[in-house]
C-alpha cells in the first residue's frame, strides 16, 4: 500500500514523511510564520503544518470558564483556555501567503481544519488532509475530510480502540488514502509522557488495518520514539516545531528546534537504511569476513598419498579458502585416502581426496 503526496509517495518502502506542526508557534505574526516554514525545510521536513480553527468554532467559553480550574498542559496558561486559542489561531486570509511560501520554499503545505467551513476554505491548498486526535470525537469531520478525495492523515491521541475502529470504519467507506497516527495527546513536556507513548499500538494497527500506512504523532523531544516507530512500520511523523523552545506559548515548550528536527531526520535516515532487507543472505560488504572468520578442514600435520584420513589428521581452523571443505563435510573425509602429499596446515579440498 502507497499513497502519493504532491510529488513523495508514502508507504513502507518508500523514505518516512516528516511533517513539522508548526501550529501556533507562528505568535500571531505572519512573517514568522514563513520563517518558520523555511527553517523547517532546511531541517528537512517535507511538510510544514498549521492549525485553522477559530475559537467559536472549537471550544465553548461556558464550558471551560465554568470548569473547576484548568487542567493538563492548559493549567499553566495564564489566559483564558478562549483567549489563548483566540490568539493562537491563524486568519483564513494567511492561507494564500503560507502556500506561496511553502511552494518557494519547496515544501508541502499541511494544515489541520477544525471546522467545516475551514475544510473547504483549505481544499484548493493542501495536498492532504490531517485530523487532529480531538476529531475522534468527532468523526464526521474526518469523514468531511476524506470525502474531498485527498489522503487523510488521523490523528488518535487519547482514544479508545473502540473510538479509533469507529472513525476507521465511516472513513474507509470513503477512502482507502488513509494514514493512522498513533499518538499520545499530552503537552507537559514533561519526561514521564515517554511511558505513555505505547508505540506499540502500531502492531495493533498493522494488524487491523494491514492496508493502511502507519505514522506517529508525537510530542515528546527524543529521537528515540520516532526511531523505534518508523522500525515498526511508521512511514509518516509529526512533530510540533519552533525556532526556539525559550519562546513563550502553548506549543514553544514540547516543539523541536532547527537543530533536533535536522538530528532526528538523520537518525531516521540511519534506521532506514539499517532496515534493509527481511532476506537473510551474506552481504557484499561481508565477503572478506566470510573468509577470515569461517573455519574449514586442514591437515593437521603432513599428509602422505595414500594415507587413510582420520579425525586426527584433521583440524577445523580459519581461514575458510574459498572452494575448501567444511566441517560439515567431515564424515565424509574420514575414511578417504589422500590423493598426494599434503602440507601441514593446507585446506583439504575433494580434488585432495581418492574416491
Amino acid at each position: 500500500m502507497e499513497i502519493t503526496i504532491l510529488d513523495k509517495k508514502i508507504g513502507i518502502n518508500h523514505p518516512t514523511y516528516f511533517i513539522a506542526d508548526i501550529a501556533a508557534n507562528h505568535d500571531g505574526d505572519l512573517d514568522r510564520a514563513v520563517e518558520l516554514i523555511r527553517l523547517a525545510k532546511l531541517a528537512g521536513a517535507d511538510a510544514a503544518k498549521f492549525q485553522n480553527f477559530r475559537a467559536p468554532q472549537i471550544v465553548s467559553d461556558y464550558g471551560f470558564s465554568h470548569m473547576n480550574s484548568q487542567v493538563s498542559h492548559q493549567a499553566s496558561w495564564e489566559k483564558s483556555v478562549v483567549e489563548v486559542y483566540d490568539n493562537a489561531s491563524i486568519p483564513f486570509e494567511w492561507t494564500p501567503t503560507l502556500k506561496d511560501a511553502c511552494d518557494e520554499f519547496k515544501i508541502h503545505y499541511f494544515s489541520s481544519p477544525y471546522d467545516y467551513e475551514a475544510i473547504d476554505m483549505l481544499d484548493p491548498y493542501v495536498p492532504a488532509y490531517k485530523a487532529g486526535s480531538g476529531l475522534i470525537s468527532w468523526p464526521d469531520g474526518i469523514v468531511n475530510m476524506a470525502k474531498k478525495g485527498k489522503p487523510i492523515l488521523i490523528a488518535t491521541g487519547a482514544s479508545s480502540i473502540g473510538e479509533v475502529a469507529r472513525a476507521m470504519e465511516m472513513t474507509m467507506e470513503v477512502t482507502d488514502q488513509i494514514v493512522l497516527l498513533q499518538c499520545n495527546t499530552n503537552y507537559t513536556a514533561d519526561e514521564g509522557n515517554y511511558d505513555h507513548l505505547n508505540i506499540n499500538v502500531l502492531k495493533t494497527y498493522a494488524a487491523m488495518y494491514p492496508n493502511v500506512i502507519l505514522g506517529l504523532s508525537d510530542h515528546t523531544q527524543s529521537p528515540a520514539p520516532v526511531v523505534a516507530a518508523v522500525a515498526l512500520g511508521a512511514r509518516v511523523i509529526e512533530r510540533h516545531f519552533t525556532d526556539s523552545n525559550d519562546r513563550e506559548g502553548p506549543d514553544h515548550k514540547f516543539a523541536l528546534n532547527p537543530d533536533t528536527w535536522a538530528d532526528m531526520v538523520d537518525q531516521v535516515r540511519i534506521v532506514e537504511r539499517s532496515l534493509g532487507s527481511s532476506r537473510k543472505f551474506i552481504t557484499d560488504n561481508e565477503k572478506d569476513t566470510y573468509i577470515v572468520q569461517r573455519r574449514c578442514l586442514r591437515a593437521a600435520r603432513e599428509i602422505k598419498a595414500g594415507e587413510i584420513f582420520t579425525r586426527d589428521l584433521i583440524e577445523v581452523l580459519r581461514p575458510a579458502t574459498p572452494g575448501a571443505l567444511m566441517v560439515w563435510d567431515l564424515d565424509d573425509v574420514i575414511g578417504k585416502k589422500a590423493r598426494t602429499d599434503l602440507p601441514f596446515g593446507k585446506d583439504l579440498r575433494w580434488v585432495d581426496l581418492e574416491e
